[in-house]
């Protein structure tokens, strides 16, 4: 990790803007969807992250992981600071020097962050707003968020007598920035790298609010081998689980299909121990088939297949 106080930073050719060094997890989703999503925008940005994990492994004080000018914001309100700094750089003649990067995982976009994210979204401000999809509260105890699978087991959905876990279906944030009349609306997945940098790169060529998810598995929180991370990021999207896509002005422009034939959900749970419980009892079967039903919508609704 590299000391602000008495390390210059490296130029971007030289190395990378989002340091090594940090204290991320083994297998950590998030530490390689911020290094590809800085990597992808360059050195002129300037980035706002909302309390939780990327921000606790990333600056332990005196230290920090960032080359770029970078502001902590609280857990609610990333994209609020993000709009002042915006508006701050069109009131002083800047706003062509640097762009601006809102940043939040699934809890502090699509729950705790959501009004801010809205409030962003509907004024119009010129910035790219990166969520880090991990599918919980992970920072604070592996808690389920509105973006959390359905039947998936969390210290606050747990499995019972009386629960198969979350009993909820995953929030649709990329439609409800999408509703927002929004230029630009992405998913992505660090399985594919190049389609993350190629999506950032994108955004920040559009002027307005942008807004790309990106699906970050995370060892810790899913109980899964750190080693498999990229294989769990494959099979979410090659299920139907997790579609990735492009929306440009409220229609989607451009999916990454499923294998054909498409992989069944089992596959995808089934090296996953927060959905260890389904495989426990042959009544989860019907459990599974409902997951399975989830993931051929998806594959209808944005044409995957």
């Amino acid at each position: 990790m590299t000391t602000t106080t008495l390390t210059a930073p490296t130029e971007h050719a030289c190395g990378p803007l989002l340091a090594a060094g940090h204290t991320a997890c083994t297998g950590c989703g998030e530490a390689l969807a911020a290094k590809l999503v800085l990597g992808a925008a360059g050195r002129d940005i300037i980035v706002t992250d909302a309390t939780g994990c990327l921000e606790v492994f990333t600056t332990r004080f005196p230290q920090s992981s960032w080359e770029v000018p970078f502001i902590h914001s609280l857990f609610e309100n990333s994209a609020a600071v993000a709009s002042g700094i915006e508006a701050a750089l069109r009131a002083l003649g800047r706003q062509n020097e640097a762009k601006v990067i809102a940043q939040g995982g699934d809890g502090g976009t699509a729950d705790i962050g959501l009004q801010a994210l809205s409030g962003m979204l509907e004024r119009g401000h010129d910035i790219l707003y990166v969520c880090y999809d991990n599918e919980a509260y992970m920072n604070t105890g592996v808690q389920r968020s509105g973006l959390t699978p359905f039947d998936c087991m969390t210290t606050t959905s747990p499995y019972g007598e009386y629960s198969w876990g979350n009993k909820h279906n995953k929030k649709d944030m990329p439609s409800i920035a999408a509703a927002h009349g929004i230029p630009y609306v992405a998913t992505a997945s660090v399985a594919f790298p190049k389609d993350i940098e190629n999506k950032v790169k994108k955004a920040l060529s559009i002027t307005g609010p942008k807004y790309i998810q990106i699906h970050s598995p995370c060892p810790l929180g899913w109980r899964s081998n750190p080693q498999l991370t990229i294989k769990v990021a494959k099979l979410a999207i090659d299920t139907g689980l997790y579609p990735v896509f492009e929306m440009e002005n409220g229609k989607i422009t451009k999916v990454r299909k499923v294998k054909n034939p498409k992989v069944p959900v089992e596959e995808y749970l089934k090296i996953q121990g927060r959905f260890a419980h389904l495989f426990k009892s042959a009544k989860a079967k019907e459990e599974i088939q409902k997951i399975q039903e989830i993931a051929d919508r998806n594959i209808e609704k944005y044409g995957l297949a």
